[in-house]
């Protein structure tokens, strides 16, 4: 088992990375209160729930569960108030701690919920999948989606700890691991080029699930997000390179509807689209860009979308969290390894890139 910890001062907590992990041992001291609510959904629940489920009641706690359904379509304001529902129907206190068992829409709804229920409970992360491992369960967004937009109703809420087992990863399919490996290419391409490097050298094993190149692959990554989240955890600055092929994907997801595309997928696209306009630009040569769909093919992953009128697509973008004062910031490439924010982009150019990449 590897261990890092988000450096947060008082809310310093620890991401546990392994095979096989113990969750009794290690989230004892990360319990707060005598009742535990689980939160986790339909697919995950059969898998998973009785060995956290046992774990927990094994340290003397009141477990309740909540099972939602599967899919990023419920994370919604009407399934986030069945957590409510839970939690005031079982009796619980402000002296309580919210479990999250299970991926991205799960880690954010239950995080959400935990931030909003008596002003705020603790909170732990359980990612099972991942994606969820080496992106939403670190830093502390969760959130919900609207209709004209993604995750633009949430908190930031920073877990206790986080508990990242590989073993979990045998379950998940292809298509989830997949959209999972997205967000580590983005860690390399947004600021490491040396991790790019073992990417490419490990694509095909980290495909076959090969579970000490999964654990590498996890522990790289948040190692990169917890380093930036500590020194920029509201997204004031820095911490918006995460969003490296997110504007673009987010737009995605938006027209195709919530769970139509996997987040991560989207991601791919949108990366690709960020990487197209860096070229377009000047800023990375021809070379950089095909590099960048290949480690994004050779993940399984899609590197266009279906064909969206630009008109929506555009204003899906003007959406964005990063719309700062009515300017749209972009994460682009200066170059493999170095991301930059920045609104000095051509908007032609932005057009460009977007239908170039769509079929």
């Amino acid at each position: 088992m590897q261990t890092l910890h988000v450096e947060l001062g008082e809310r310093r907590y620890p991401i546990f990375i392994g095979s096989q992990l113990d969750p009794q041992a290690l989230l004892a001291p990360y319990i707060h209160g005598k009742q535990v609510m689980i939160v986790t959904n339909a697919t995950v629940a059969p898998l998973y729930l009785a060995h956290y489920e046992g774990a927990v009641r094994a340290l003397g706690k009141a477990v309740s569960v909540c099972v939602l359904p599967d899919g990023e379509k419920y994370k919604n304001i009407e399934h986030l108030n069945l957590i409510f529902d839970a939690l005031l129907e079982a009796g619980f206190n402000r002296d309580c701690t919210v479990l999250a068992l299970g991926g991205g829409v799960i880690g954010d709804m239950a995080g959400f919920a935990s931030a909003c229920f008596q002003r705020g409970v603790h909170f732990i992360q359980v990612p099972t999948t991942l994606l969820s491992q080496v992106d939403s369960s670190v830093g502390g967004k969760t959130g919900i989606n609207h209709p004209l937009g993604k995750n633009m109703i949430g908190a930031f809420q920073q877990p206790q700890a986080v508990l990242a087992d590989m073993a979990q990863l045998k379950t998940l399919p292809e298509r989830e691991l997949s959209a999972g490996l997205a967000e580590v290419i983005k860690y390399a391409l947004l600021g490491d080029i040396e991790f790019l490097a073992w990417l490419e050298a490990h694509m095909d094993g980290l495909v076959a699930r090969d579970p000490e190149l999964l654990a590498e692959a996890v522990y790289r990554s948040c190692a990169h997000k917890a380093r930036i989240v500590a020194n920029d955890e509201k997204e004031q600055g820095e911490r918006a390179l995460l969003n490296l092929g997110h504007t673009f994907g987010h737009a995605v997801e938006s027209y195709l509807g919530y769970g139509e595309w996997l987040h991560g997928e989207a991601v791919a696209v949108g990366m690709v689209m960020a990487a197209d306009l860096s070229y377009r630009m000047g800023w990375i040569s021809a070379e950089d860009l095909q590099r960048t769909k290949k480690i994004i093919l050779r993940a399984k992953l899609p590197v266009i979308c279906p064909k969206i009128p630009l008109d929506q697509f555009l204003a899906y973008m003007s959406h964005d969290k990063k719309v700062l004062n009515g300017q749209l910031r972009l994460v682009l490439l200066k170059r493999l390894g170095q991301a930059v924010i920045t609104r000095e982009f051509d908007a032609e150019l932005m057009k460009q890139a977007i239908l170039a990449n769509q079929q």
